[in-house]
């Protein structure tokens, strides 16, 4: 598969997931993390699945899939452990022009979960075409990206964003380029960033 790495806005999502099992369970509690709006479609749910519904953030239809199911939703996953029934979701999703991820066929659908680290607002996504190999090299990445990014990184956020919305871009443009330079990774690591921050306070 061909990669573009995008980061979508969870909160703007409504995902289908069809299949009741582990995967589906592990794939729907990912997008319930990110505030989308879950649905899962199955005429049986594994535990981690009913723990969902009961806490009220997945809804569900205990049923077969049916292909009008795809029609409310941007995001489609094809999670049951029957190869058809994935085929035909996927199909479904492609024709109507939906964003769809197949569990047991990736080259079938449009995109593919990443190995992922997040902390604070730093999110650091995975690829490598072998997921054992992706989850190594996240963690390898995670060990040096850590809490300690945390919170200067909201504070560049939260910087950014109160600049932008008054008016003052080129104010936010110096400021970045003071900070965010080539020691920003080694000012954040050794705690000098307050220092180079220190004046905005």
């Amino acid at each position: 598969m061909s990669g573009i790495p995008i980061l979508l806005e969870g909160a703007e999502l409504r995902v289908l997931v069809v299949g009741g099992g582990p995967v589906a369970a592990r794939k729907a509690a990912r997008f319930v993390h990110a505030g989308a709006e879950v649905h899962v479609v199955a005429p049986q749910l594994c535990d981690d699945l009913e723990e969902l519904v009961r806490n009220g953030t997945v809804g569900v239809k205990r049923r077969r899939y049916e292909a009008t199911d795809v029609n409310a939703v941007e995001v489609v996953i094809a999670a049951t452990d029957d190869r058809a029934v994935n085929a035909g979701v996927a199909r479904d999703a492609r024709s109507a022009h939906r964003l769809v991820n197949v569990a047991d066929a990736p080259e079938e659908g449009a995109f593919a979960f990443m190995a992922a680290h997040v902390t604070g607002p730093l999110t650091i996504g995975v690829s490598a075409g072998i997921p054992s190999a992706a989850a190594r090299i996240r963690d390898a990445i995670a060990s040096r990206f850590d809490a300690r990014y945390d919170e200067p990184l909201r504070e560049l956020v939260l910087a950014r964003r109160t600049l932008l919305d008054s008016g003052d871009a080129h104010v936010w443009r110096e400021r970045a380029a003071a900070v965010i330079d080539a020691d920003f990774c080694e000012s954040v690591e050794s705690g000098r960033w307050r220092t180079r921050t220190a004046s905005w306070r």
